[in-house]
């Protein structure tokens, strides 16, 4: 199964036993996890950090999972359910098998309502208590028509709903919708073992997408794997600033990119800092000057010094 990473919480990994894994998480978060040339080496959980940037990220060592995960065996469920939770999913696979294995774990994955590397389907979709099925397409489709939305609601006895399509949407689409219980995860491919591979080779693989190649043994490439799991994690650092201090630059505030405003930053300092706040004083990219006095809204920008002003 695939290391999961979660976002400054955790982040997990995923893959076929025997592909590395293990060896990646002891050289990566510095975190012992039985390492041998067998299969099936990792039977639990082991969890680990990564320290990048300042930000702590938790990377969870999962066991292997098989064909047929997500409907049992050898645990699967089990381990695809740890899966759902985590913002980031690192993929392992051995650089020397098929890429089928890509394709088998996704599919195990696809089974569990995980979604890789894609966006929430932009579909409008409302029950209602009478009127029919009511049906709203904003572009041309391609595959979906009345009679097949009205076929495929039917399946899940809906038969009063306004629905939607604001792009060119498939059924499988449609269902994601519906069904209302998918997770929409980033994945990074990690590729391991390159030291077995030729330098063709490895610049083939290097054009696949949202894969980095790595040779966990060596530890070659691991930098731009952290790199790769800062972007898809999202994350930017806030720095603060004690009155009549200098800002502390060991230990940033991590936030999400899509939640970077005063207000989150007050939120995930303390909750109690929403009830004071007066305003803040900000230093860096995204002030107009230095510093300026902002007011809750004001949305931050990657490593901003904050000040925090109590009523």
């Amino acid at each position: 199964m695939p290391p999961l990473i979660r976002q400054p919480k955790d982040d997990g990994d995923v893959r076929f036993p025997s592909v590395g894994k293990s060896t990646l998480l002891c050289n990566l978060a510095g975190v012992f996890s039985e390492v041998a040339a067998y299969e099936f080496t990792t039977l639990t959980t082991v969890p680990g950090v990564i320290r990048y940037k300042g930000a702590k990220i938790q990377l969870l060592d999962l066991p292997g999972i098989i064909e047929g995960a997500k409907d049992g065996k050898g645990r699967g469920k089990q381990v695809i359910a740890v899966a759902r939770t985590c913002s980031l999913i690192l993929m392992v696979l051995d650089v020397m098998k098929p890429l089928q294995h890509k394709k088998l774990l996704e599919y195990e994955l696809e089974g569990f309502g995980i979604r890789l590397n894609k966006q929430p389907p932009n579909i409008g979709f409302k029950r209602k208590e009478k009127g029919g099925i009511n049906l709203t397409m904003l572009v041309p489709q391609s595959e979906l028509d009345l009679d097949l939305v009205k076929s495929i609601l039917a399946e899940y006895r809906i038969h009063n709903a306004d629905v939607t399509l604001r792009y060119d949407a498939t059924s499988e689409d449609l269902i994601d919708v519906i069904e209302g219980n998918r997770v929409y995860i980033p994945c990074i491919y990690v590729l391991n073992k390159i030291d077995q591979i030729s330098i063709e080779e490895l610049d083939i693989i290097y054009r696949i997408p949202h894969t980095v190649p790595i040779s966990a043994h060596h530890k070659w490439n691991f930098d731009d794997l952290l790199e790769k799991v800062w972007e898809y994690l999202n994350l930017i650092r806030i720095y603060t600033k004690p009155k009549g201090q200098l800002p502390d630059y060991s230990q940033p505030i991590v936030l999400n990119a899509e939640r970077k405003s005063i207000e989150d930053l007050c939120m995930k300092i303390h909750k109690s800092l929403q009830k004071d706040f007066k305003c803040a004083l900000v230093w860096g990219a995204s002030a107009k000057h230095n510093p300026q006095r902002v007011g809750r809204d004001h949305v931050l920008i990657d490593e901003d010094v904050v000040q925090v002003i109590k009523k």
